[in-house]
C-alpha cells in the first residue's frame, strides 16, 4: 500500500498568536533528555529513507517502487513531504477560462515572496500578511504529514519519503517559505519565526539515510518540460549544500537508466538493514 500523500494586523494578532503558539509548542526543539543538539534520538523508530533531488530526478517513481519491494519483507509506506504548490498551480491552470489567469497571479505572488522583491526598491523583504498566511498554511499541512511519518515509524512501519523538510535554507527546496532573516511587518516577522520553528522541529528527526538523486539541468528539463530552466538551476545549486542535521547522505547518479538507479539504491538500503 502506497500513501503519497484584509483586516489590520492589530485586529488579527490575538487569534493568530493562539494558533502560532500551539504549532510552535508542538515543534519546539529545545534540548530534552535522550536528544542531541544535531538531531532527535532515533531510539524506537523504524527506518526512514529520504529521497531528495531536483524535480525530474525520479523521486516519485523510485519511492513507489521501493515501497513495493521493501513491503515484501517489512511493513513500508511512502509519504510525499513537499508542499505540492507546483502541482496545485498546474491543476488550477487547467480550469477553463480563468485557470491561466489565477495560476499566473499565484505564481507571481510566490516568486515575489521567494525573491523578496518589493515595489519600493531592491531590498529583500517578507511578503504581505495574506501571502505569508498562505505560505504558513502550506507549511502546517507539511507538518501534519511529517507527524504521520513519525507515527508510522513509532509503530514499526518503515517509511520512504519523497522529499524531506530542512531548516537550513529558507525560501526554497523544502525549507521554510518565509525567510526569518528578512524584514517585514511585525506580524509577518512573527509568522516567519513560527514557521522556522516548525522546520527546525521536523529537521531534528534525522532520516536513517538520505538518497540524493543527482541530475543535470538538461536531464531534469527533459523529464519536466513544464518547468522553468532557471528554477531548476536554482534547485540544483541548493541540493548539494543541504546536510539534513548530519544524516548519512548517499549520492546516486540519477541520469543513468532507471533500472540501474533502482539497483544502486536497493544495494545502499541493504547496507542499512532494509531488505527487499
Amino acid at each position: 500500500m502506497t500513501l503519497h500523500k484584509s483586516p489590520r494586523e492589530i485586529a488579527t494578532r490575538s487569534s493568530l498568536d493562539s494558533a502560532f503558539d500551539t504549532s510552535f509548542a508542538k515543534s519546539s526543539t529545545r534540548s530534552q533528555p535522550g536528544r542531541s543538539q544535531s538531531g532527535r534520538s532515533q531510539s524506537g523508530l523504524a527506518p526512514c529513507v529520504a529521497l531528495i533531488g531536483c524535480d525530474g530526478s525520479g523521486k516519485s517513481t523510485l519511492a513507489r517502487d521501493l515501497v513495493m519491494l521493501l513491503d515484501r519483507q517489512a511493513p513500508t509506506r511512502s509519504m510525499y513531504l513537499g508542499l505540492g504548490t507546483g502541482d496545485l498551480g498546474r491543476k488550477i491552470g487547467e480550469v477553463p477560462v480563468i485557470g491561466r489567469l489565477v495560476e499566473g497571479f499565484l505564481t507571481g505572488k510566490a516568486r515575489k515572496a521567494h525573491d523578496g522583491k518589493t515595489r519600493s526598491g531592491p531590498e529583500k523583504r517578507l511578503p504581505g500578511l495574506l501571502t505569508a498566511l498562505a505560505m504558513f498554511g502550506f507549511s502546517l499541512a507539511r507538518h501534519r504529514r511529517f507527524r504521520q511519518v513519525i507515527d508510522y515509524r513509532r509503530h514499526g512501519v518503515q517509511v520512504v519519503t519523497d522529499r524531506y523538510p530542512q531548516a537550513e535554507v529558507p525560501g526554497t527546496f523544502d525549507g521554510p517559505g518565509l525567510s526569518w532573516m528578512r524584514k517585514g511587518s511585525g506580524l509577518v516577522e512573527r509568522i516567519a519565526r513560527r514557521e522556522r520553528a516548525l522546520y527546525e522541529g521536523m529537521a531534528a528527526y534525522r532520516p536513517t539515510v538520505v538518497i540524493r538523486l543527482n541530475v543535470d539541468v538538461d536531464t531534469a528539463l527533459g523529464r519536466k518540460a513544464d518547468h522553468e530552466r532557471a528554477m531548476l538551476e536554482r534547485k540544483l545549486a541548493v541540493v548539494p549544500t543541504l546536510g539534513f542535521a548530519g544524516a548519512q547522505i548517499v549520492d546516486v547518479d540519477a541520469t543513468r537508466p532507471y533500472h540501474e538507479v533502482l539497483a544502486t539504491v536497493l544495494a545502499v538500503l541493504r547496507r542499512h538493514g532494509l531488505q527487499s
